[in-house]
């Protein structure tokens, strides 16, 4: 029996009981003209006034970053998803993911402008009241200020809400009195303006809007990171911080629902920017190893390094597919939600609270694709890698933040399916039909009936039983463990790499059906290579998670019925993914670069 029915509008976690269609998914190729004029923009900005001086930007000079950023706005870079009348130009959330793509090869610029145009500005638009609106965001919008976001503190990280920093109205009513600090604070040596959280009275978690000179309001001196570098990052002190009460921002006591409402649309920015960095950091190392010659041949000939460079294309252009899948559906949902009569503020932060579990998916996946792809980029440039005359040592050393920040890779693999099943416990998503579906599929004998016919059927098959997979595992985790499974984070985070695999792969199947259906198939034989290779290795990927997972909880007869189960939903067909791989390599070689 087949889960997956045929859907119009999915709604958040809903691709894993239900078909996508092809035509109605985004993807890159969709990019209308004046998208391609914004990428291209932004690459042009980054050759001309980012790359050029990067170690005058790794050495902090005083106020260069600063400049950058207003160079950056006076281009409108800053302002792009802002709405016009706050001085922004109230463009769609694809092209403001774009903006965070295209901007994010530029290393420690890519943060600075990212924290600015994210965390740094977001709060006051989402959540300020309409005075505070228009004092701060044409500012923010143009880059005359610069924005900072004050969450983590020395003794709470992820644990956000267990913050120390507080909050005490004045005896006069006119000021609330901050004392505490805040730490890792991105722009925080330069920013004008400050979104931080205290708590009032010692429990209600509050935001607050600071400026830089309030009175009782310090900064400490520059850290020293391992990557990064010319990002500004320093730790805010306030000895009783006189903040006007005008300042507060949002509800006294609601200070969550800004910090974790930001992080949805962060964690979608940052896979923007990661994969610009790893285009970028790809292009080096395969122009690298096009150039260097071993054995009287260049490098770029050799097995070991065509596998390499096709496996970066793989994975990125994977991640660029589910982004831009993502980041349409939540374009769309905003929309339906202003119609609905929500405000500005309200539809997009309820459409990205919508796909909440597939920003947690792109925010693991991403940093993990640049990690992956600055890491066999130093291998590929071999010992000059390991020289700070080569910028993918500079890569790899940046890259490896984005696993950490916005919410760590493990948390948010938690994440994914902690509010998966939220939804399903809420009637939001049904899990449990399905899941009973596949429970009487494996009981019964397997069905050798007549194969789907059309193009890619085989493909879309193995998507469907990949779901079924994560059907019967996280069925059977919820059904042995309980109310216990949320302290078995192991098989959680088992069950969410099962989660990412599978949208990863459909989002690319369901790509390369769209290019094939407007082409024809043989103009996409080599994008259809890389979604055979995704697809085949993916299925290895979700077999061994599936299979720690149900030897956590799962023994005897059931155990032995269950792993049947999982080696015939993630049994595919033998595909030559060796020659697969040259195939894709050959492109990358061709085109000088990774430029699908």
């Amino acid at each position: 029996m087949d889960t997956t029915t045929q859907t119009k509008a999915l709604q958040g976690g809903e691709w894993l009981i239900k078909e996508s269609n092809f035509f109605e998914t985004f993807i890159p190729e969709d990019f209308n003209e004046e998208q391609t004029m914004v990428m291209d923009m932004c690459a042009q900005f980054l050759d001309t006034e980012i790359l050029p001086i990067l170690d005058r930007i790794d050495k902090l000079e005083p106020g260069l970053m600063p400049s950058l950023l207003q160079k950056a706005g006076e281009q409108g870079l800053l302002s792009t998803s802002l709405p016009e009348q706050y001085g922004g130009l109230g463009k769609d959330f694809i092209t403001a993911s774009i903006v965070n793509e295209g901007l994010g090869g530029g290393y420690s610029f890519s943060v600075a402008v990212a924290a600015h145009t994210g965390i740094g500005s977001l709060p006051i638009l989402y959540f300020g009241t309409e005075e505070q609106k228009q004092k701060y965001i044409p500012k923010l919008a143009t880059g005359e200020w610069k924005g900072a976001y004050g969450l983590t503190e020395p003794n709470s990280g992820s644990d956000a809400l267990g913050a120390r920093t507080t909050a005490k109205l004045s005896d006069d009513g006119k000021y609330y009195i901050l004392n505490g600090q805040k730490c890792w604070i991105t722009n925080g040596g330069f920013a004008d303006v400050y979104t931080v959280f205290a708590k009032i009275d010692g429990d209600k978690f509050t935001g607050f809007i600071i400026e830089r000179g309030f009175e009782g309001f310090t900064q400490g001196p520059e850290e020293h990171k391992m990557g990064i570098k010319g990002s500004s990052t320093v730790q805010l002190y306030f000895q009783d911080c006189k903040v006007p009460v005008e300042n507060v921002l949002g509800e006294i006591g609601k200070g969550h629902l800004i910090a974790f409402n930001i992080l949805n649309i962060g964690r979608l920015k940052l896979c923007a920017a990661a994969l610009g960095g790893s285009k970028r950091a790809a292009t080096t190392s395969i122009q690298y190893a096009k150039t260097r010659e071993q054995f009287k041949m260049p490098i770029a000939k050799f097995g070991a390094i065509r596998h390499k460079m096709a496996e970066m294309a793989i994975r990125m252009w994977v991640c660029e597919t589910a982004l831009y899948r993502t980041a349409k559906w939540i374009d769309n949902k905003e929309h339906e939600l202003l119609k609905g009569g929500k405000t500005f503020a309200g539809a997009l932060l309820g459409a990205a609270e919508e796909y909440a579990i597939e920003c947690s998916i792109l925010k693991v996946y991403g940093s993990e694709v640049l990690d992956f792809v600055v890491d066999e980029g130093v291998q590929i440039h071999g010992g000059n890698g390991f020289s700070d005359e080569y910028l993918i040592s500079k890569a790899y050393r940046d890259s490896r933040i984005n696993r950490i920040y916005e919410g760590t890779n493990e948390i948010n693999r938690l994440l994914m399916v902690d509010m998966m099943l939220k939804r399903a416990m809420k009637g939001k998503l049904d899990l449990m039909g399905p899941a009973m579906a596949v429970q009487k599929e494996l009981m019964s004998i397997p069905d050798f009936g007549a194969e789907e016919e059309g193009a890619f059927a085989k493909e879309r098959k193995y998507i469907a039983n990949f779901k079924k997979a994560i059907l019967m595992v996280a069925g059977a985790a919820v059904q042995k463990l309980m109310m216990q499974l949320d302290k078995e984070q192991e098989i959680l985070m088992n069950i969410a790499d099962m989660a990412m695999e599978t949208f990863n792969a459909e989002s690319a199947l369901l790509r390369v059906m769209k290019l094939a259906d407007v082409k024809g198939e043989a103009a996409v034989n080599v994008q259809a290579d890389i979604m055979r290779t995704c697809l085949y290795d993916a299925s290895d990927r979700i077999n061994k998670a599936g299979k720690d997972a149900l030897n956590s909880f799962s023994e005897g007869d059931e155990l032995r019925m269950m792993h049947i189960g999982l080696k015939r939903f993630t049994k595919l067909e033998p595909f030559n993914t060796k020659d697969a791989r040259r195939r894709i390599s050959d492109r990358l070689v061709a085109d000088d670069g990774y430029h699908f």
